[in-house]
């Protein structure tokens, strides 16, 4: 998810070269992989000693910048024709009804607007709860296996075909804001909501993955003023190493989750989630 812990080795102050990869690593196969990032993390954070340190905000930063890297370089044509589109149908608001019945890209950026009200709302009420929640490795585990329910769902719905409407973007903008709770999948969430509302698949996934760009450049900017201040002690190559494995990795991610979704097996992901939250409950 776009909300995670911030990481240091509770032995040192630096991040290390195995830590950078391994976490870049983490963050960009499960930002896009409906197993929950959040979740992982904070396992990660649990069973392999590090904890939370504002000093290692400028890391999440830049592992969330590879991983916003990774859907603009997938999407590159559909983002650019999506802007160029809304803007050019923005800047006539008298015509607005109009290009939402017309025009797919404005359409398609209102919907994406809409999910974002739900999101940010539940942030700026319960964020600072939310947060904290990322501190108990047990509730990730036990949220991994809620994942895999919803994951398993799916296999109830049969062969939709639909498009993403306004009503269904506020849904699917709900399920995102439930999935800020750690061990909860937001592309997981997202997508299951669309498709349990009839939406086709391709689109249930290529939805999930384009909504994602207005958060996680939120959430990062949201954060650039600690990044900056963490800036001066950090090493440069170690975090970019990370972000160039967060960037390559997310890629490999998105277009593994757009075939499983296609083929209609978003379900064997649950099995997945069961198996990590389950053996989280059990040794923690």
């Amino acid at each position: 998810m776009y909300l995670c812990p911030s990481f240091k080795h509770a032995k040192h102050d630096l991040m290390t070269w195995w830590e950078s990869i391994l976490l870049g690593l983490i963050q960009g196969i499960t930002e896009f992989l409906p197993v929950s990032s959040s979740g992982h993390l904070v396992l990660a954070q649990h069973f392999l000693g590090l904890d939370a340190a504002d000093s290692d905000v400028l890391f999440e930063v830049m592992v969330h910048f590879g991983t916003i890297m990774s859907i603009l370089w997938v999407y590159r044509s559909r983002i650019l024709n999506l802007v160029q589109g809304f803007v050019q149908s923005a800047i006539h608001p008298t015509d607005w009804e109009k290009a939402y019945k017309s025009e797919e890209h404005f359409r398609m950026g209102i919907h994406i607007l809409i999910t974002m009200i739900p999101t940010f709302t539940v942030y700026a009420i319960w964020g600072g709860a939310i947060e904290a929640a990322f501190s108990s490795p047990r509730l990730a585990a036990g949220m991994l296996l809620v994942t895999g329910v919803l994951l398993i769902l799916t296999r109830l719905v049969k062969a939709p075909t639909g498009a993403v409407t306004a009503p269904k973007s506020f849904v699917i903008g709900c399920a995102q804001a439930f999935a800020m709770i750690p061990g909860i999948s937001r592309s997981g969430s997202t997508i299951c909501a669309a498709l349990y509302q009839g939406v086709d698949p391709e689109k249930a996934a290529d939805f999930s993955f384009l909504m994602l760009i207005p958060v996680v450049i939120g959430a990062t900017v949201f954060k650039i003023a600690d990044a900056f201040s963490a800036a001066a002690v950090a090493d440069w190559a170690i975090l970019l190493l990370g972000t160039l494995i967060a960037f390559v990795s997310g890629i490999a991610a998105i277009r593994l989750v757009l075939d499983f979704v296609r083929r209609g097996r978003l379900q064997y992901f649950a099995f997945y989630c069961f198996l990590v939250g389950g053996l989280g409950l059990a040794l923690l």
